[in-house]
């Protein structure tokens, strides 16, 4: 059975990358962008530092600074409404996961009409988004580079995850300059997110051998760096590790896809819209524990990736250090320890199970679940 990989056709990864990625941008003769981002990105001179570089070989821009947290249909509505007003003919995302999903969203629209909600699901849009460029400025979501967009629907509170290629950017942007100044919190949860995509995609049926080196080298860079960027967000050899770590788990997701971590997250993130790199962290152990049964070699191969000595290991016990070593480096980086600290309530677990099961990104986990197992799962994180 053939496999096929997604991955944006040009991507620019290291220091001074915003500055080298201008020719590219300019190469593609766009007249009029429209950046999306968030309040702090904008304020922080962020925007302005793009546009300023875009401005010097002659290409216009807009700004949409409203992206919420978890982007909404409102975000998207929003920033379209300014794309046409502007007639934009490319749009650049500008932060993390947040932006880079928004401007998914408004691309998208731009191109197909209809609502946001029209595409949800697996491959539906028939009409390529407006050319997307995305410049990352965190380590985690690898949003910059996949052709996942997860919108919040505000009205149903869920989280809608459309999966196309039709929305993958064509040209993404890593520059740990722009990573520098992300606090440490933040820090953790994106690679905390980063390593939850790593495991996800080693552990899912649709995993292959391309996927498999870039999860384990993702597993093995967030293993013997977050630890360093958290405490330390200046060091840039631990914000270029981490740089390349993201890209890497997301090169791996973006083509063996996710599990029900991310299926029970984005519940989390929609229900009480709480940030989804700590919902990933604090499911994953869990997740992973229901797993191994079906893929304790895979957990195994990860364990030693972070470092672990499994030599002497069969591989139930591997797969206990694994769950064991990602619950130690969480705790490292001050994750919170269940989703009770979240504030999340026993009540609406059946609710939350429910439309986790509907996620779309848990298609390719390792064991099909059940409502009843899924509630447990999330009863056990509590």
């Amino acid at each position: 059975m053939s496999t096929t990989f997604f991955i944006p056709s040009v991507n620019v990864i290291g220091e001074n990358a915003l500055s080298d990625a201008v020719p590219h941008i300019q190469g593609y003769g766009f007249k009029h962008g429209l950046i999306v981002t968030d309040t702090f990105m904008n304020k922080s001179g962020a925007a302005q530092q793009v546009s300023d570089l875009l401005g010097k070989v002659g290409i216009k821009t807009s700004i949409y600074d409203g992206t919420n947290p978890n982007p909404t249909v409102t975000n998207v509505n929003d920033g379209l409404k300014i794309l046409k007003a502007n007639n934009c003919d490319f749009v650049i995302s500008l932060g993390g996961g947040s932006p880079h999903d928004c401007a998914k969203g408004i691309a998208l629209l731009a191109t197909n009409g209809g609502e946001i909600k029209d595409y949800e699901g697996l491959d539906v849009p028939k009409k390529p988004q407006l050319p997307l460029v995305s410049i990352n400025t965190t380590a985690g979501t690898a949003s910059e580079i996949t052709r996942f967009c997860i919108i919040t629907d505000e009205v149903r509170h869920i989280k809608m995850a459309i999966v196309t290629s039709q929305v993958t950017p064509i040209l993404s942007v890593n520059d740990p300059a722009l990573m520098a100044g992300m606090p440490a919190g933040l820090t953790a949860a994106t690679g905390m997110d980063a390593l939850t995509h790593a495991v996800e995609a080693y552990v899912s049926i649709a995993a292959s051998p391309i996927t498999d080196a870039c999860a384990l080298k993702a597993a093995t860079l967030i293993s013997e760096n977050l630890r360093t960027a958290v405490k330390d967000g200046k060091n840039m050899v631990a914000r270029e590790n981490m740089a390349y770590a993201q890209l890497l788990a997301g090169m791996a997701f973006n083509n063996a896809s996710l599990g029900y971590v991310h299926a029970m997250a984005h519940q989390l993130g929609g229900f009480y819209g709480l940030p989804h790199g700590v919902c990933n962290a604090v499911l994953l152990p869990h997740v992973e524990e229901y797993n191994a049964p079906k893929c304790a070699g895979r957990l195994k191969d990860i364990a030693a990736a972070m470092g672990v000595n499994v030599d002497n290991m069969n591989d139930e016990e591997g797969a206990k250090a694994c769950i064991a070593a990602i619950r130690a480096l969480s705790k490292d980086v001050n994750i919170p320890a269940n989703l009770t600290e979240l504030k999340v309530k026993a009540e609406d677990i059946p609710t939350l199970a429910t439309n986790a099961l509907k996620d779309a990104c848990a298609v390719t986990n390792p064991r099909v679940g059940n409502q009843a197992e899924v509630e447990a799962i999330f009863k056990s994180a509590m």
